[in-house]
């Protein structure tokens, strides 16, 4: 347990309750930050896409050079097993992860097969359903494949997100509207981001320069399902101060509606509220 919330961690072969230690200050994951992970969750009793954030931390893995060791249906079966503990109401993100553990000769490089696994099962309460934020503009922008490895959702990436949400929060806003490198929008500091104009729904192509999340892709998938036309296209700030509503969708809390962006303000929009009620009937009937 930690500040009441229900942890448990599967490591070395078992589940084990609370924050386990796994690594060690020798671990290239420690020093060299060679960590890859992905979040799904559990809430009303379903974790939707499971078996595809199972998938792609092994993607994640071999982004970063290293041989993934488990398979993502053992990774299915493990989760499921260890959710049992957790009691029928409970809301919990659902973390699994690799790390390096050697080198290669290099030391820089992880060694591609001696590699550290574990799950993370975290009790985390769903956002409410009318929870929005405000987006501000940030100097930081998202790199390039060539540059970083965006194509893994890699602990390494993450402290560039958070110097855009210290800069934006600083300036009284909830998360960072965000540029790539061309200087069109991309996502947010922590998830990738839609808008409605004219009751059509808009949202930065993947060009890789960010993580084209399992919920956007499932957004997406419902929306067109249900006879709304979503465009994937590249979308300039100017896009957002022209928008109907905007809101963002991301594995935490699937979707949330954006109240302002800068200085333009939005009223939480039907098309957001359906893209919600629409995930959620897909959740509880897939």
């Amino acid at each position: 347990m930690a500040s009441g919330k229900m942890i448990r961690t599967y490591f070395n072969g078992a589940w084990q309750d609370g924050n386990t230690m796994i690594m060690r200050a020798a671990d290239h994951g420690s020093w060299l930050g060679s960590t890859v992970f992905d979040g799904a969750r559990w809430f009303d009793g379903v974790a939707p896409d499971l078996m595809a954030h199972c998938e792609r931390v092994n993607h994640s893995a071999q982004a970063l050079m290293m041989t993934p060791t488990v398979s993502p249906q053992e990774m299915v079966d493990i989760t499921l097993e260890g959710l049992k503990a957790f009691g029928p109401d409970a809301a919990v993100y659902i973390r699994p992860m690799y790390w390096g553990i050697d080198g290669d000769a290099s030391l820089i490089a992880p060694g591609q097969d001696d590699i550290g696994f574990a799950i993370c099962l975290e009790e985390i309460p769903m956002a409410p359903a009318g929870a929005s934020t405000t987006l501000g503009r940030t100097q930081f922008r998202r790199p390039v494949l060539e540059s970083a490895v965006v194509n893994a959702k890699a602990g390494c990436l993450y402290p560039n997100n958070a110097r855009m949400l210290r800069e934006v929060r600083a300036r009284g806003f909830g998360n960072a509207l965000v540029a790539d490198v061309m200087g069109n929008v991309a996502e947010t500091a922590t998830a990738n981001v839609f808008l409605v104009r004219d009751g059509v729904v808009f949202t930065p192509i993947a060009n890789g320069t960010f993580l084209s999340g399992i919920t956007r892709a499932r957004h997406i998938q419902n929306l067109r399902a249900d006879g709304v036309e979503v465009v994937e296209t590249v979308l300039t700030f100017e896009d957002f101060e022209q928008a109907d509503e905007v809101f963002l969708s991301g594995n935490m809390s699937k979707v949330t509606p954006v109240s302002q962006f800068e200085e333009t303000k939005y009223e939480p929009g039907p098309i957001g509220a359906r893209t919600r009620a629409l995930y959620w009937d897909w959740a509880k009937s897939a």
